[in-house]
């Protein structure tokens, strides 16, 4: 008992001793603390006057504000790089005294490179020349770089790649065009830049909490952690940490544009900026496609080989499905392909069957890992026994686009929870019957009914993507003609001229202010 009682004060002792020495190093780690901080503040503000005092530099020999673009990828040929080249033509018309810098991660290329693939691709050409800045460590935003905690790599290597833009170039306005939120407090904080935002998709959503809630496996949630609950959970514990942190980086931003209801839902419950976020809808370039007769096909059928929608294979006709969109994993081009392997299972070999059908996948590459996704595409071809209906088109110019649309029975769309989806209105002002994903923009703010009519088609499922394009090519030319025209008429709300107004009305708080 004896023993006992002197074990109990020994560990009683022991307990006393590490009291006393916490509480001894308390005072100290306190004033280290203090410490740390004031140094961590005085160097941001050294920063910040450094940077300052280069940018006064700039406007005494200059005499003209700049306005910045932070788009890595302004080479690439999306609707993101349509967004971008918009906005410049209108801000360069509505701002002639005002210069434009873009920082890009493309290398190998020039500027005037750059501008003349904006041209082909877009038929976009700029009043004026704007300044690149060409960034050296594009690859820290590469989701290739991190394979495990991608969301937060990118977001942190995408402050480094924001901080070598900065101290490359300060400029008096700051603009995201990309969804690299993370770069917003170092332009704001750091180069003392107003800041503004242009949203095409959320980098975190409650869409992507719920898909890990509920273990769904997606593109962005793998089955080894949707099979396992602890995994699982800890996911959901990450992804909510990061929101979080997203939340706080976006809201430092201005001015904030979103492309569309869905993004706009998901921004205002992250960001919690209501008063300084609008939605504006992306530029689509619905005139090149509005010169093209939305004839009917039995009435119009000898001249169908210059407009029509069916093309000929031998002496039958042939109805082209064509897919636009980059060649990214959230776009799911393999639920295209499966989807096609079952339409044409069910037409079979038979006269109007398999031989009458085409899939065209046109999109482009931003790099080596898009390129090797093509080949796994190609590979799924192979294996599914269609490679002889599929096409892939890459990095292919305006025209070629547009003659491909031309003589398209359906657009085809299959991205879950699509940010707003400028590839489908595309293909409904160019007279295609659209078929999208029942989610995201398709869904709210472009595949709906239109002065009460139809105007396209949604499905979510390998199946029901076979069924809506087996009732799509059953309908008759005068019914699929009704679609059509409600179609095209519902896009004006989405024309280049719709977007530079809201854009321009958007940016009139910080622009007004460069010019004063």
């Amino acid at each position: 008992m004896a023993g006992h009682d002197h074990d109990h004060n020994l560990l009683s002792m022991c307990l006393c001793d590490l009291i006393r020495l916490l509480w001894s190093l308390m005072l100290p780690c306190v004033y280290l603390s203090l410490a740390l901080t004031l140094i961590l503040v005085l160097t941001v503000m050294g920063v910040r006057m450094w940077l300052q005092r280069r940018r006064k530099l700039r406007l005494d020999q200059n005499h003209s504000p700049t306005v910045a673009f932070f788009h890595p990828y302004c080479n690439a040929g999306g609707g993101g790089e349509r967004v971008l080249w918009c906005a410049l033509r209108a801000l360069q018309n509505r701002y002639p005294n005002v210069s434009f810098v873009v920082y890009t991660g493309d290398q190998g290329v020039t500027g005037e490179q750059i501008l003349e693939g904006a041209q082909q691709r877009f038929n976009i050409s700029l009043i004026r020349p704007v300044k690149f800045v060409f960034l050296k460590h594009r690859v820290l935003v590469e989701a290739s770089s991190y394979p495990h905690f991608t969301l937060l790599g990118q977001s942190m290597g995408s402050m480094f790649l924001g901080w070598e833009a900065l101290s490359a170039f300060v400029p008096d306005l700051y603009v995201d065009s990309m969804g690299y939120a993370f770069t917003l407090p170092i332009f704001r904080y750091l180069g003392g830049c107003k800041v503004g935002s242009y949203v095409h998709y959320p980098t975190v959503s409650t869409d992507m909490l719920s898909a890990i809630r509920e273990r769904n496996p997606r593109f962005n949630n793998a089955e080894y952690i949707s099979g396992n609950p602890i995994l699982s959970a800890a996911k959901v514990l990450y992804y909510c940490a990061f929101a979080l942190l997203y939340g706080l980086a976006g809201s430092c931003s201005d001015v904030i544009m979103v492309n569309s209801t869905w993004t706009l839902g998901h921004i205002l419950a992250l960001w919690r900026s209501p008063n300084r976020t609008s939605i504006v809808y992306p530029p689509c370039d619905v005139r090149a496609f509005l010169d093209i007769p939305l004839e009917d096909q039995e009435e119009e059928e000898d001249g169908w080989e210059e407009l029509g929608k069916e093309l000929l294979v031998g002496d039958k006709k042939c109805h082209s499905i064509v897919s636009i969109g980059q060649f990214r994993p959230e776009k799911d081009h393999r639920l295209q392909i499966r989807a096609f392997r079952k339409l044409l299972d069910k037409k079979g070999e038979g006269p109007g069957g398999r031989e009458s059908l085409r899939l065209v996948l046109i999109g482009g590459c931003r790099n080596q890992e898009d390129e090797d996704r093509v080949l796994m595409l190609r590979g799924l071809c192979q294996e599914l026994a269609v490679s002889d209906r599929v096409e892939f088109k890459l990095n292919v110019p305006f025209q070629e686009l547009k003659r491909e649309l031309v003589n398209a029975t359906i657009g085809l769309h299959t991205m879950w929870n699509e940010h707003f989806g400028i590839g489908v209105v595309e293909c409904m002002a160019a007279g295609t019957v659209i078929l999208a994903h029942k989610s995201g923009g398709p869904k709210l703010d472009i595949v709906v009914p239109y002065e009460g009519s139809q105007t396209g088609f949604l499905a979510d499922s390998e199946d029901s993507y076979a069924e809506a394009m087996e009732t799509i090519l059953a309908l008759s030319p005068s019914a699929r003609l009704e679609i059509r025209q409600s179609a095209r008429r519902s896009v004006d709300r989405f024309s280049d001229q719709e977007f530079e107004a809201c854009f321009l009305s958007a940016m009139e708080p910080l622009m007004g202010k460069l010019e004063r």
